[in-house]
């Protein structure tokens, strides 16, 4: 199908582009840019007048909750509200049931994908079997199924010898080792940040050192290495501040933050509001302050939805015993704007917000994507940038409806996504 988007206002981070220009659409791939091709008559014309042309969106950590989940989530569900989300390109960890750690799971989850043609899911194998810390697993098998790097998910390595082999055979094949640095001991049961918040609440807590000391041994075994390492989910100043330093000493590490944690603190949590439970635990406003500063500066490569769906029997019990996790798929797009508008007094700074969703996470990944060059594939996600919206269950194709949003009032809304050029999701007329 050949598609023109015209009147429309094209923001592509990667090649530094943010003015009116008409985009063509053919075979899949991005045809031309501000001129047809020579012979482009369009089968389907899409006015994106007061609209933003944007490349597809690219998640970083998003639980699809197959196989094993499926009352929490269904394939179906999530990656209808990837599309709804302008979502295209989406990374999931291996933390199913049973875990990705065979080749045959790995395919028969992307197989699924595919059918349904929602977005490029692209999953992380287990790093070791089970998830269990021990013997690794066959990563060059499970890259030939589709994995596209090693995770241990929320699972903590006890043992540094193994991770420390683990790094080595990842650095002999080039695999890239994705972790969330979380100590195996400090704030093993904590449910919050440790702080006065907690401590006024009564619960238990997490230190800042618990992902301090975590990053202090996984720069330690990345220089011994040379092992390339993806940090997920940063949540303090003092990591941020390590991350700042290890990059400066030219370690081949990247690190992305949730959505959540740009703009909430542990204050959020309230009175007891379990939808404000999440790993890593909301932090202070100091630490807050310092993941934005880390996103403007480069520091964070890039910001995750860190979508976790729960269901209600999980999430609605006493905070320190509901399920950790929120959903953010269909919030992502928003966050990211919501901080744009934060920096709103820098030039740029929707270009800038819209890097950390679409070419910074698809530059970690090493993937084409995230773009709008001719011959690129036409992942697009087309939003209106001053349409606000309610988060409520009802808004959210998510089958988990549990977020700390709920109630929130946020702008920017995605129109149309359009994945290889098929328009996957078109928002109905009010």
């Amino acid at each position: 199908m050949k598609i023109e988007i015209i009147n429309g206002r094209l923001v592509d981070p990667a090649n530094q582009v943010d003015a009116e220009s008409a985009l063509y659409v053919a075979a899949g791939k991005v045809a031309g840019i501000g001129r047809a091709p020579d012979g482009f008559r369009a089968d389907l014309s899409i006015d994106a007048r007061g609209l933003v042309v944007a490349p597809g969106l690219v998640d970083l950590s998003v639980r699809l909750r197959e196989p094993g989940y499926e009352y929490r989530a269904t394939l179906e569900s999530e990656l209808q509200a990837a599309v709804q989300g302008g979502v295209t390109t989406l990374v999931c960890p291996p933390d199913t049931d049973p875990v990705l750690d065979e080749p045959g799971l790995v395919e028969m989850l992307t197989h699924r994908a595919r059918l349904l043609n929602k977005a490029h899911v692209h999953p992380l194998g287990a790093l070791t079997m089970g998830l269990k810390g021990l013997a690794l697993t066959e990563m060059a098998e499970l890259t030939e199924a589709g994995c596209i790097g090693f995770s241990q998910a929320d699972q903590v390595i006890t043992d540094t010898n193994v991770l420390l082999r683990a790094l080595q055979y990842a650095n002999t094949f080039g695999y890239t080792v994705w972790l969330r640095p979380q100590d195996a001991h400090l704030g093993r049961h904590g449910v919050a940040h440790s702080g006065p918040i907690a401590s006024r609440l009564g619960l238990s807590g997490v230190p800042v050192i618990a992902e301090t000391i975590a990053l202090h041994t996984i720069f330690e075994l990345v220089r011994a290495t040379n092992a390339r390492v993806h940090l997920c989910r940063l949540s303090s100043a003092a990591g941020i501040e390590l991350m700042r330093a290890a990059k400066k000493d030219g370690l081949p590490v990247t690190c992305d933050v949730g959505a959540h944690h740009v703009h909430l603190t542990d204050m959020d949590i309230g009175f007891f509001d379990s939808n404000a439970r999440l790993v890593p635990p909301l932090r202070s406003q100091r630490d807050r302050d310092a993941i934005r500063a880390g996103l403007a500066d480069g520091t964070i490569d890039a910001i995750c939805s860190d979508h976790t769906p729960v269901d209600d029997d999980e999430k609605m019990m006493p905070f320190g015993e509901a399920s950790p996790g929120a959903t953010g798929l269909e919030l992502l797009l928003s966050l990211a704007l919501r901080w744009a508008d934060s920096d709103a007094a820098n030039p740029g700074a929707l270009s800038r917000a819209l890097a950390k969703v679409t070419s910074e996470p698809a530059r970690v990944l090493g993937l084409a994507c995230g773009q709008l060059l001719p011959g690129s594939d036409a992942d697009i996600c087309i939003f209106d940038p001053a349409a606000r919206w309610k988060v409520a269950p009802g808004a959210l194709a998510s089958q988990g409806k549990h977020t700390p949003f709920l109630g929130f009032e946020l702008t920017g809304q995605v129109q149309q996504t359009l994945l290889g050029g098929q328009v996957v999701y078109h928002r109905p007329p009010r």
